[in-house]
């Protein structure tokens, strides 16, 4: 059933937002001039690598040189349509496509970059040995979900991966709808960059 309410709302979705693509194609062309869309390896179920697809938010080549870093406030390599796209989180609405496709659900775990490590004090930990990484990719991850909604940006992946157990415990389709109303509710008051409460 989850999987036939996703193909459904994505398909709606992709149709329905087909003109803010063109918008947003457009926007970030004339901005830079570099490519519109961004593709990130992502790990999904059962811990299968695929492509996540977004608008490009941050200037071309912005992690050339620095690796994998995660965006932290005001920061400088974001575009001025991507601190836009990025409080409303319409820089992935591509990933409608992933969700589509059965690479992600509407609502899951947030799907991480392979070999991301965490701060633990004054150590790096592999984010695959921290506790509760296993059953974050038993369900599909998610466009939105208990974590992305409720927990700080800026805490640990630690703190997040007890978010995401929460929801892989509790999952149902009356959760789901709850996450996706209130996902929708964000995106309008455009407080997804938010550090703390987001609504």
């Amino acid at each position: 059933m989850k999987r036939a309410f996703d193909v459904a709302l994505a398909g709606a979705g992709l149709l329905i937002s087909s003109p803010l693509w063109l918008v947003f194609g457009v926007a970030i062309k004339l901005e830079d001039g570099g490519p519109v869309f961004y593709a990130q390896p992502r790990v999904g179920f059962r811990g299968r690598i695929f492509e996540a697809l977004k608008f490009r938010s941050m200037r071309a080549n912005a992690e050339s040189g620095v690796g994998a870093v995660q965006a932290v406030e005001n920061d400088p390599r974001v575009t001025r349509i991507g601190r836009f796209m990025r409080r409303t989180a319409m820089d992935e609405l591509p990933q409608l496509w992933n969700i589509f496709r059965g690479d992600m659900s509407f609502v899951g775990p947030r799907a991480l970059r392979p070999g991301e490590v965490d701060t633990s004090g004054t150590n790096l930990i592999q984010i695959d040995q921290i506790p509760g990484y296993a059953a974050r990719t038993a369900v599909r991850p998610g466009l939105t979900g208990i974590a992305q909604i409720y927990a700080p940006r800026d805490v640990p992946r630690r703190q997040k991966f007890r978010y995401d157990r929460i929801y892989v415990r509790r999952q149902s389709m009356w959760l789901d709808l709850r996450l996706i109303l209130l996902s929708f509710w964000i995106s309008f008051l455009g407080t997804w960059e938010s550090r703390g409460r987001k609504y």
